[in-house]
């Protein structure tokens, strides 16, 4: 049904706002003449509102959960079954504004805020569509800008190397499927992105393809041939995905899933990270980062707490 709905906006050539869960269970498809008032969605726009610092404390997940999971990663590699997983888990957040509110205050390329259900920050790009070219931008690799000679620490870490080169094989190969000439256009290139107070250098590389004419006809095919993102997932997807599931014990939902706009021939999306999502009245920031054979437990899991903050202007 998800995909015939794409194909069918996509046939008519008609503008529509999309959001799409990571396990593709659930999602939301509306024109965007019609969209609903309770959703909000800012695609590479400034915000309005002025300056505002808003405190927030952060409980995350417990050392001896996180322990356990990646213990069993780490298996899971030595047998085969994956490479590469990106292991991600709720923690709790305590802070005095409305998701609205946090949408509003907050500064990041992608934001969506969705029913009052949940609000997302991402700096993030799942694809983009445009002159028939299709782009994507994997991100793998963050580390505290402060640091004296961040840049070319992490650009020489060999986990770091070998993590972000398996997601650009991973996304060249996933790209395959729906385009032709897939070129790696940058690889590894490090960007300043907000994190609360401080800045983090996130490390990306560029991947293109050429699009048929007509692939609007085809816009469901092309998403859902490529989610669950490979950034968020892992590689082998379909292995990595079922250890996943197991190994979270929880459900992520919209959490690395993604949402964007297609008009004129023209597609903009990005990956749902940097979240937070209200559960009765409780706010849970759901976050992790990708685990390798050398990966290490201590700075996993203090990966996983940076990354929970909040970008406000």
């Amino acid at each position: 049904m998800l995909k015939k709905l794409l194909n069918f906006y996509g046939r008519l050539d008609e503008a529509i706002f999309f959001a799409i869960d990571f396990e593709l269970k659930h999602y939301y498809i509306s024109p965007l003449k019609s969209i609903d008032e309770d959703i909000l969605f800012s695609i590479e726009e400034k915000s309005n509102f002025k300056n505002k610092k808003i405190p927030y404390s952060k409980k995350a997940v417990s050392f001896k959960r996180y322990k356990k999971a990646f213990e069993t990663i780490i298996k899971e590699i030595k047998k085969g079954n994956t490479y590469l997983l990106n292991l991600t888990f709720p923690s709790i957040i305590d802070i005095d504004y409305s998701l609205k509110e946090i949408y509003l205050y907050s500064d990041a390329k992608y934001k969506l805020y969705f029913k009052d259900k949940f609000v997302c920050f991402s700096p993030e790009t799942f694809i983009e569509i445009k002159d028939d070219k299709i782009y994507t931008y994997p991100m793998k690799g963050t580390i505290d800008a402060n640091i004296k000679n961040a840049k070319e620490i992490i650009m020489s870490d060999e986990k770091e190397m070998a993590e972000h080169t398996m997601v650009v094989d991973l996304l060249r190969n996933d790209l395959g499927i729906i385009a032709k000439h897939i070129r790696v256009e940058k690889f590894r290139y490090a960007e300043k992105i907000k994190a609360g107070e401080r800045e983090l250098l996130q490390i990306s590389s560029k991947i293109s393809g050429e699009l048929q004419k007509n692939w609007n006809e085809r816009l469901g095919d092309i998403l859902l041939s490529l989610l669950p993102a490979g950034s968020i997932s892992g590689t082998p997807k379909k292995s990595t995905v079922s250890i996943i599931k197991k190994v979270e014990n929880y459900n992520r939902g919209y959490f690395s899933g993604v949402f964007g706009v297609y008009k004129n021939k023209t597609l903009k999306s990005a990956v749902m990270i940097r979240f937070i999502e209200k559960q009765g009245d409780k706010l849970f920031y759901k976050s992790g980062g990708g685990i390798t054979i050398e990966s290490d437990v201590n700075k996993e899991y203090q990966e996983l707490q940076d990354k929970i903050y909040v970008p406000f202007l």
